[in-house]
Parts: C-alpha cells; structure tokens; sequence
C-alpha cells in the first residue's frame, strides 16, 4: 500500500494546544501508511516556544523564519518559499493549522497543484480580537480560503456552529475531530504534591489558584486578579499563580500591586513541567473571552482539579456545570469569584467534582481516537481522488 504523503503547516511552535497537536499527529500518525514534512515559522520575542517538543518526538521541522502571525512584507517570500517547498515535497495532502499558515498555506498549496488541501480552526480570531472592520475583513478572507479546502476541520461542535453562523463555510464541509492527547501523565499525578508550594517557597496550606496562558487582551488574565481580590476580601488566605508570558505581563503585575496582591501572586513565567505544577493547585480558573478547545483546562481536570471556566467558545462542550466544573459569563467577576468561594468553602464536594473531570478528560480526549479519526479522514479524501 502506497503511503499517503503530508505536507503539515503551522504559522509556529508557541507555546499552546496548537504547537501540542500538531506535533502530536506529525509524530504519532502511523509511519506505515504516512510521511509527514512538518513547515513552521519562527516562535517571536517574549513567546514560549514548544520546539522542545517537536525534537523530543524526532520531528524535525522546515523553518521558513518568514511566515509569522503578524500582517506584513514578508508574507510574499513566506508565499514563495512555502510554495517551493510544497512542490519539493510533492504531498497528496496539505494541512494547515492557525490563521497565517492556514491563508499563506493553502494558497501555495493550490499553487503547486496539491489535490487535497485540509485547514483546521483550533479557535479563531474572527470575534473578539479585533475592531469590527478588521474583523469583516478576516472573515471574508477566511471565506475565500474555505473555497480553496476540501475540508474544514474543528476541534469542538461549537466552534463548527460559530464558523457556519459567521458563513465561514457550509456545515457540511466543516469536520468535527476533537482534540486529542497522551493525558496518562497528568491522570497519574498526585494532587497536593507540595511541589508548588516548595518551589515558591510559601511552606503553607493555604489554597493556590491558578490559572495558564499568554498575557493577551483575550485571555483576560485582569478578570483572574480582581476576582483574586474578592476571594482574599471574603477571607481566604489564598495563594494566586499565573503561568504564562506574553505583552501584558507588566500592566498585570502593576494590577496585582495596585489591588493589594503583591505578596500573593506569583507570575511564573512559561514552565515545562506542567504535570507537577497542576498537582500543586487547589484550583484551576480560565478566565478568557474567547477559546478554542483550551489544552490547558484539559489538562487541568485530567489532573483531578477542580475548574472554573468562562462559558466561551468550545469550553462549554468539554464542561458540564457544576457536574465537572464550573462555567461563568465572561467578564462576570462576581459569579466568577463566588464559584471559587464554593470550591473552596466544599473541600469534599470539590474533590470529587475534579474526580468526574478526570475520568470526562481521559475517556473524551484520546490520542488513539484523535489519531484514527485523522487518519480515516485522510485516507476517505485520498481514495476518492
């Protein structure tokens, strides 16, 4: 049987659940029936870059150092030389993943004649990133990039609800392939471990909150410190944790001085141990305005943590409230802070709720499902040609 060869596209490795995916499927797709060639761009000032990741699976990428998430000059040579290198590479199938690959991307590959061309939307910027002009702009883009795809791929039945509401593309040409992952790691780890606690040298038993991410205006990291304000007012001798980096990392620390917090909140920076640092939380909060399929709070309740979440995007098809989480409105700093208060104030209640997110997290986000998902959809486009 004839591989099928795969051209993976991706605008960079930063850190995230898009840099984690892809890795995942360019490694993990059965070698007997593919060949993947994994194209990236360059990870830029103040991003975490995931690269680790992709050397620790023995993917090496093709760099082309100018396909980059920003608008300008150099997405012609990016065009150009993703153009090239697809026509090198000769794939059945181009795949692109995350807005500037996936436009740049798709447009080499109906350049170089590939017959089969797949995009995924691991979230979008379409709605809540931008003024509205610029948002009617990118969306008609968008819609003429889904003339030139085959397929459309999300990672959630919402955000398959948003596109078709937005009149990205038809509900038909949209395929939903939840997101998948190797959670054994974090199914395994101990809660309360200490690690934490020790690594920042607190040496108490006072509850830690935390919350991942980068420092941008979407993911609303302000809404996690007032509500960190409140939980404190109402009591709580809490510890507050911020993992993450990003343009707005100076104005919070400013917030979090300004609001009393300084010698409660703790801003760590990107980590890579991630399964110990969960272990280390009471509590788990993601406070965005707009989400994909958030990596983070999935990894987060595979820990057993229980979680509080912004009701957004494709959260609220991982979520059950107050089954395995918590959802508030996004922006509700009140609701958000009394659903920690009752996590807290239920130590018992909150122990199993995170008990029914890990065994939600572990059976819902398979890596083998996501795998063969993948690869039966490929092989039904290939066949078909």
């Amino acid at each position: 049987m004839r591989k099928i060869r795969l051209a993976r596209i991706i605008t960079r490795l930063n850190v995230g659940g898009p840099a984690t995916h892809v890795v995942q499927l360019a490694s993990r797709l059965a070698s007997s029936e593919f060949e993947t060639l994994l194209i990236t761009g360059r990870v830029g000032p103040g991003e975490g870059s995931m690269a680790y990741l992709a050397e620790r699976a023995a993917v090496s990428p093709l760099v082309i150092p100018e396909l980059r998430p920003v608008l300008g000059w150099q997405d012609g040579i990016a065009l150009a030389k993703l153009t090239i290198a697809i026509r090198r590479w000769r794939p059945d199938i181009v795949h692109t993943h995350t807005a500037k690959a996936g436009t740049l991307g798709r447009v080499a590959a109906r350049l170089a004649g590939v017959p089969i061309v797949l995009h995924t939307f691991h979230g979008h910027v379409l709605r809540g990133y931008f003024s509205r002009p610029a948002e009617d702009l990118f969306r008609t883009v968008e819609r003429g990039m889904a003339l030139l795809s085959d397929r459309i791929i999300t990672l959630s039945p919402a955000l398959r609800a948003d596109l078709v509401e937005m009149r990205i593309a038809p509900s038909e040409k949209i395929e939903v392939i939840p997101l998948g992952m190797d959670l054994s790691k974090f199914a395994s780890q101990e809660r309360f471990s200490g690690y934490l606690r020790t690594a920042l040298g607190i040496g108490n038993a006072n509850p830690m909150i935390g919350t991942v991410g980068r420092m941008v205006a979407i993911k609303n990291q302000a809404l996690f410190l007032q509500a960190a304000r409140r939980v404190v007012d109402s009591g709580f001798a809490a510890n507050f944790v911020l993992v993450g980096d990003g343009e707005l990392r100076e104005s919070l620390q400013t917030q979090a001085r300004a609001l009393g917090l300084a010698d409660k909140v703790f801003f760590l920076g990107w980590r890579e141990e991630m399964v110990r640092l969960y272990g280390g939380l009471d509590l788990f909060v993601l406070t965005s305005n707009n989400e994909g399929t958030p990596l983070s709070l999935i990894e987060a309740m595979a820990t057993g943590l229980p979680v509080v979440a912004t009701a957004v995007g494709g959260v609220p098809d991982i979520i059950v409230d107050r089954e395995n989480g918590f959802l508030v409105r996004p922006g509700d700093v009140t609701a958000l802070a009394e659903a920690w208060i009752h996590v807290l104030n239920d130590p018992a209640g909150s122990r199993e709720m995170g008990e029914r997110a890990r065994r939600d997290a572990v059976r819902e986000f398979s890596l083998e499902r996501m795998l063969k998902t993948t690869s039966d959809l490929y092989w039904s486009l290939a066949t078909c040609r």
